[in-house]
This record gives C-alpha cells, sequence and structure tokens, in this order.
C-alpha cells in the first residue's frame, strides 16, 4: 500500500540524516496521500539507513495503523504530523529533525525574525519563525502546541525540542527545513558578529509586496 510514498519517505530521511540534521533514529517524517488521505510514517528508533518500503507505517488522520508489514511501531511523534495536517488540509508533507542551528533556538525560546529576503518563500504571515511552546515530547499536549505556529509558517521551532518543515509535498517540507537550518545558521553567525545586536529584518507588508516581475527585460 502506498509504496512510492514509503519509498519517499525513506529517500528524505536518509538524505537529512546523511546532512547531519538528525542523528540515527531521531527525527521523524512522512507523506500524506492525496487521495486516500492515509499518511506514512517514518517508525520509532530505526537507522533511516536501515529502513525498508515495509518498515514504514500507513496511518489514518485518527491515528489508527492502517497498515505495519514488519511490527513496526509509528514515530512517537506521529500526533504531531496528524495535527498538523488536520490544522492545514493544504499540507502533505512533515520534516522533523534536531539540526544544530535551529535547535540551538528552540533551546533559548528564540524566534528568528525575517532577516533575509529569501523567508518570503517560507509561508510566513508574521514576518517570522515563531516557537511552539514546549511540552513533552510524544504526549496529545505536544501535538496541540505546533497548531498555532503552524498557522502562520512553513517552518517553526519547537521550545528545547527541534524544527519542524511542512509543506505541499515532502520534498518541499523538507526543503523548507533545510532553509530554516540555513537561516538559523545565517541568524547565529549574524548575532555572533554584530556582539548580540539584533540586525534589521523584514516586515510581513514587504513580503506581501512582492510579485513576479512582469517583464523580465531591462529598458
Amino acid at each position: 500500500m502506498l509504496e512510492n510514498l514509503k519509498d519517499n519517505v525513506i529517500k528524505i530521511s536518509r538524505d537529512a540524516q546523511n546532512k547531519g540534521l538528525c542523528q540515527p533514529g531521531s527525527g521523524n517524517f512522512s507523506e500524506r496521500d492525496k487521495e486516500s488521505g492515509y499518511v506514512c510514517v517514518t517508525p520509532a528508533a530505526i537507522d533511516r539507513m536501515k529502513l525498508r518500503t515495509d518498515d514504514i507505517i500507513v496511518v489514518d488522520l485518527d491515528g489508527n495503523v492502517i497498515e505495519a508489514k514488519n511490527g513496526t511501531r509509528p514515530s512517537s511523534e506521529t500526533m504531531m504530523h496528524l495535527q498538523i495536517y488536520k490544522t492545514r488540509d493544504d499540507i502533505f508533507g512533515v520534516a522533523h529533525t534536531h539540526s544544530k542551528f535551529a535547535t540551538t533556538f528552540a533551546v533559548l525560546n528564540k524566534e528568528i525574525p525575517a532577516i533575509v529576503y529569501e523567508l518570503a518563500s517560507m509561508g510566513l504571515k508574521e514576518a517570522r519563525i515563531p516557537v511552539a511552546p514546549f511540552e513533552t515530547p510524544g504526549t496529545p499536549e505536544l501535538a496541540k502546541s505546533v497548531t498555532e505556529s503552524v498557522k502562520i509558517s512553513n517552518a517553526f521551532l519547537m521550545e528545547k525540542h527541534g524544527a519542524v518543515g511542512i509543506g505541499e509535498d515532502l520534498e518541499k517540507a523538507y526543503l523548507n527545513m533545510l532553509y530554516l537550518e540555513d537561516i538559523a545558521e545565517i541568524y547565529f553567525n549574524t548575532l555572533l558578529v554584530n556582539q548580540g545586536k539584533e540586525p534589521d529584518s523584514f516586515t510581513q507588508d514587504q513580503f506581501d509586496a512582492w510579485k513576479y516581475p512582469e517583464k523580465l527585460k531591462i529598458d
């Protein structure tokens, strides 16, 4: 069932581990099927390099296991993934990692302002990367804690925990996760060079005003 989605989840999760965004067995990834609404999600505590197609679990939006061929258990953060899909019906992919720079700001409970214009492509509603309040991992409370962040950004931090990227598919969600880590590193370096002084940042109005150029030729 949904073998193509399962293989895509494995591909993305392996790439995240290879790039050092998460350690073996940590982080979690899912993709929602547009026809059935079922979600393919990574299993708990298995090295991504050792994953096989049958290790990926299929669940419905209520958390019922539809298929688990190898008897694997879905990630303990599956409830969070499902909450995101329920909150945003335009989202079909979720990537959650513990990347170093993003998690540094998550530990500090510090939002990342829109310091570079590339953030305009990340679905921001308030010109910032928000931080979802801390709740114990793997609990319904944690799942609910991300709701407000999901409404205003396609990438956000989880206090004292990690970071999440969401998107129209898993590739886009993962790309937002990569962008977030890159921007977090830039912000970290900017604060370091600037001796802790906050840099200037863009406003949401500046983002909202941007349009694709009507012509590509310079007169």
